[in-house]
């Protein structure tokens, strides 16, 4: 059984920052992508970015250059970090792994971005 649980969402002023993490738990022998999608209300769940196993990273072009995503495979954990944050980032923010066929959800992370 495989686990996915997200932390470090919250409540954040426009242009400050946030790095929500996710760790796989569980038997897992190898993990190959990892990502972050979100959900806003009314809203379809949209991609933000995805690590491959190797490092390779890919954003959408609504958080270049504000969010990075970065993992470490010793503790089957990626990362966030989310800068210059705006009342449009509000939304459920959920973690995706692929271990190693199959793809996990976690249950998710409210970040809203109000004043």
């Amino acid at each position: 059984q495989v686990q996915l649980v997200e932390s470090g969402g919250g409540l954040v002023q426009p242009g400050g920052s946030l790095r929500p993490s996710c760790a796989a738990s569980g038997s897992i022998l190898i993990i190959y992508d990892m990502g972050w999608y979100r959900q806003a209300p009314g809203k379809q769940r949209e991609l933000v970015a995805t690590i491959t196993s190797g490092g390779s990273t890919n954003y959408a072009d609504s958080v270049k250059g504000r969010f990075t995503i970065s993992r470490d495979n010793a503790k089957n954990t990626v990362y966030l970090q989310m800068n210059s944050l705006k009342p449009e980032d509000t939304a459920v923010y959920y973690c995706n792994a692929q271990i190693p066929i199959r793809h996990y959800w976690g249950q998710g992370t409210q970040v809203t971005v109000s004043s």
